[in-house]
């Protein structure tokens, strides 16, 4: 997070995040990151809820600017692209992608409970399975892809994204394996080709295609 246009307590929000994680974050905690004082940051947010949707609000346009338009040739590559802007953060430093992803975890933790924070989970959700959806989509219209559900496939990916996020705070487990599987899953089963031909889809997205391979690391 170092666009120079950035909301400067947005970037301090993040900073604090990382060096004191969510649950023991104070206003004082960012405050310490700006210019500003706590009465100041109160002046705008009234409590550290307040502040933190609001955080929330400012990472889904960042990520959404950043993982929307996967470059790529082709259907195939642009999905792959996607599943690697994804898997890969903007941080450069392990240490920091570890902390912040602690604290996010902590936050997302938050969601069956506080119905803010769960809205907006919801939101990356289905940005991220509105995405897959399209490209997948893009190639069955281009039969690049074999005529899966689009729907479940997209389902699937975002599934196997996300949880491969959750591993890598949680048990430390690198995402290049999760990276690698579906990059192969892509190549070997969504591929169209001999033997395939048989598989069909309606346009209101119900098909009669395989059920998506499950990928484990």
């Amino acid at each position: 997070m170092t666009d120079e246009d950035a909301d400067p307590v947005m970037e301090a929000t993040y900073r604090a995040l990382c060096s004191h994680g969510y649950a023991s974050l104070t206003m004082q905690d960012i405050a310490d990151e700006t210019d500003l004082s706590k009465a100041a940051l109160h002046y705008h947010y009234d409590s550290k809820h307040d502040l933190l949707v609001s955080f929330l609000d400012y990472l889904y346009a960042e990520f959404t600017g950043r993982v929307r338009d996967p470059g790529g040739d082709g259907p195939a590559e642009r999905l792959e692209a996607f599943i690697d802007d994804v898997l890969v953060p903007p941080e450069p430093d392990e240490d920091e992608r570890v902390a912040f992803g602690t604290a996010m975890l902590e936050l997302k933790a938050q969601a069956p409970y506080d119905e803010d924070v769960r809205e907006r989970m919801e939101r990356f959700d289905r940005f991220l399975h509105e995405q897959a959806r399209a490209l997948v989509a893009d190639g069955i219209a281009a039969g690049e892809f074999r005529a899966v559900d689009p729907d479940d496939t997209a389902r699937f990916l975002v599934t196997a994204l996300d949880g491969a996020g959750t591993k890598r705070v949680s048990v430390g487990r690198d995402t290049d394996c999760t990276r690698r599987m579906l990059h192969s899953y892509v190549e070997t089963y969504l591929m169209a080709g001999e033997g395939t031909d048989g598989v069909t889809a309606s346009g209101d997205g119900d098909s009669e295609a395989e059920p998506p391979r499950e990928v484990t690391e």
